[in-house]
């Protein structure tokens, strides 16, 4: 049976092991996190490094911003749930100890979209590393610090490992995709999508939305 809130019911979307999944979750209060960023990198990293050796997932990127992070991860033992309560809760705790808090970090769990298709994972891909970009946090893809993308190119040292496969016909045609940014209704639709429980982008005037086909 469907679980409910206040009446409404929810669809309950069973955990897999066949697609990728975009996974975020946000500090409590939407506060920044209390300890420089470089610690909560570290810190994340870090249990990052052990949810891939306890649970066999698969990262395939991961950024962390002001207060909340994106991270793209593959689940071949269909235990997202498991991997993540542990990523959560052992984050939650260290982050609250070293800054002091009172209350836990988080506002609440983690939200999962099922990224079904190859195309679904590139606007995810995308969205996440733009991240950055579009908050003004850098101007370019690989100047900032807090990002996965600088590790996979050899450009700095990362903790945890990436399974990045995602690759256009060379590493510059692939980071001049990246860093071009979209308009706004495109970046506004793969939010959207990014925001229900499987990735889905809204159709256009009945018709299929154009991101089915075209990269964002």
């Amino acid at each position: 049976m469907p679980c409910t809130i206040h009446g409404m019911a929810r669809i309950k979307v069973p955990l897999q092991s066949d697609f990728p999944y975009h996974v975020t979750a946000r500090c409590i209060n939407r506060e920044w996190f209390q300890i420089p960023m470089a610690d909560v990198w570290e810190i994340m990293g870090e249990q990052l490094y052990f949810v891939q050796r306890a649970f066999g997932v698969k990262v395939v990127s991961f950024v962390l911003m002001n207060n909340h992070f994106h991270l793209l991860i593959q689940t071949p033992e269909g235990n997202l749930d498991r991997a993540m309560r542990w990523f959560m809760a052992e984050t939650s705790r260290t982050l609250t100890r070293a800054g002091n808090r009172v209350n836990q970090a988080y506002g609440g769990r983690y939200f999962r979209s099922i990224l079904g298709t190859e195309q679904y994972l590139l606007h995810a891909y995308k969205y996440v590393y733009l991240n950055p970009l579009r908050a003004g946090l850098a101007e370019g893809i690989l100047d900032y610090p807090f990002s996965s993308l600088p590790g996979v190119l050899g450009l700095r040292p990362l903790r945890f490992a990436v399974h990045d496969e995602i690759l256009l016909s060379s590493v510059e045609e692939t980071l001049a995709w990246l860093e071009r940014i979209p308009d706004r209704s495109n970046w506004d639709s793969v939010r959207k999508a990014l925001r229900r429980r499987v990735f889905q982008l809204a159709k256009v005037k009945k018709n299929p939305h154009p991101l089915e086909t075209a990269l964002l």
